[in-house]
């Protein structure tokens, strides 16, 4: 979530950007006095793992699982990236580009640099160029989604600036894999399942969102917002499982979906009158414009959200803190909002807690201030009944995948751009302890 260019929402506190780590494992948060990471391990405590004030106004801060490697952007020198290792406080390598950059997405095999009218593919582990898209569709926001996946490591961005065509584009063998007509309106979210097989789209006009597999193109799922009011969607998340779809927006609810696919039954006779004209109804959909048609066939929200308040730019997470599902909301009110998710039965979530983000952020709150914020906390101790809630592990490197390379130990930093010397060991992608050497700096 970068709020830099919407200074009226980021004027009232100190912060400038906040976004989930790849695995939802911790938060980083960058504001007008330096950058700071805080472990997702707790609900009661949000643990400061690290604090930066060496880079003001830091608008981009991405961290690469739970290693060291940190990518950072400053309005200081917004069109500058530095790669760094946070926990020495080294800069491991720059790069800087024509315009300014809107977005940067890491995983173990890629770092993805995206501006307003081309995308940069980085090998992360020399963080060489390795392809150019260019003369993209004008992008102002920066949209652009990352898969996790080793295996199926692809890009998703927008292929036009009129419609909510997708681009998907394989990181891995350099070439386009796809082209996704999703929506009638331009895009405003995008977001991949951990396992790189599913994307999940919204256009601007934010009613319905989209599921499709990846890379084939074909739609899995349709789930509907709502009908009254076309809104804002400022976020889309998948649960670590693909289970469950997040979607929040500028209004005050955020919506969890369930993807399932419901066995078809076979058909009964109806025995009373309500029973005919249901079957009736349904029949005649068959008759109707496809736009009405579309909306018997689209799915609801399993679960939701109030949040307390409306109108602030978001970003949400689905996450397992504590062997319990959570909804997780930063939002540009200086405030991270934890919310238990009932896995079994869905309904409204209760929120649990709320954590300081901005201003102080030493300190973090667990009560709600009822005069700012409508509602209140709710201590929930349900369980996760039969079918207990089991999330899949974090994605590891893919079949077939080399790992004897290069290695990067905490005794050579590259500070200066003095470049890294070799090393015979092997890196350990698949460990969050370990994290790719950087050899290059280029101004």
């Amino acid at each position: 979530m970068n709020l830099a260019s919407q200074s009226g929402e980021a004027g009232a506190s100190q912060l400038l950007f906040a976004n989930f780590n790849q695995d939802n494992t911790s938060l980083a948060v960058g504001s007008k006095s330096g950058y700071k990471f805080f472990s997702l391990s707790s609900v009661d405590k949000l643990e400061q793992i690290y604090e930066c004030t060496d880079t003001e106004d830091v608008c981009i801060v991405e961290r690469l699982f739970s290693s060291s490697l940190v990518a950072i952007v400053s309005l200081k020198a917004p069109r500058k990236l530095k790669v760094c290792h946070f926990k020495k406080g080294t800069e491991i390598c720059n790069y800087s580009y024509s315009n300014t950059i809107l977005a940067v997405k890491l995983n173990r095999q890629r770092l993805i640099v995206c501006l307003e009218e081309s995308l940069y593919i980085h090998n992360i582990r020399d963080m060489k160029v390795l392809h150019t898209i260019r003369e993209t569709p004008p992008n102002p926001a920066g949209l652009c989604a990352l898969s996790i996946n080793n295996d199926n490591c692809y890009l998703a961005y927008p292929g036009s600036a009129t419609i909510g065509e997708v681009q998907v584009f394989d990181t891995i063998n350099l070439r386009a894999a796809n082209m996704i007509p999703a929506h009638d309106s331009p895009l405003a979210a995008l977001a991949f399942d951990a396992s790189g097989t599913k994307l999940a789209t919204a256009s601007e006009k934010g009613t319905v969102i989209r599921v499709f597999s990846i890379p084939e193109g074909q739609k899995l799922f349709e789930f509907r917002r709502g009908v009254k009011r076309c809104v804002s969607i400022c976020s889309l998340a998948f649960s670590m499982d693909g289970m469950f779809l997040s979607a929040s927006s500028n209004t005050e609810t955020v919506h969890i979906f369930k993807l399932e696919t419901v066995k078809e039954k076979p058909p009964e006779e109806p025995t009373t009158w309500t029973g005919y004209f249901g079957k009736v109804l349904m029949a005649s959909t068959s008759y109707l414009p496809s736009q009405v048609t579309e909306m018997f066939n689209q799915g609801r929200a399993f679960a939701t959200v109030r949040l307390p308040f409306c109108g602030h730019k978001n970003i949400c997470s689905l996450a397992t803190i504590q062997k319990i599902p959570r909804l997780l909301v930063g939002a540009s009110d200086g405030y991270l909002y934890m919310y238990n998710l009932d896995p079994q039965e869905g309904g409204e979530c209760a929120l649990m807690r709320q954590h300081r983000l901005d201003g102080s952020m030493e300190t973090t709150s667990e009560i709600v201030d009822s005069a700012s914020h409508d509602c209140p906390l709710v201590t929930q101790t349900y369980g996760t009944a039969k079918g207990a809630y089991a999330p899949s592990s974090p994605t590891r490197l893919g079949k077939g995948q080399d790992t004897n390379l290069e290695a990067y130990t905490d005794d050579l930093g590259a500070v200066g751009g003095v470049c890294l010397e070799d090393e015979t060991s092997a890196l350990r992608l698949d460990e969050d302890s370990e994290h790719p050497p950087m050899i290059l700096r280029t101004d």
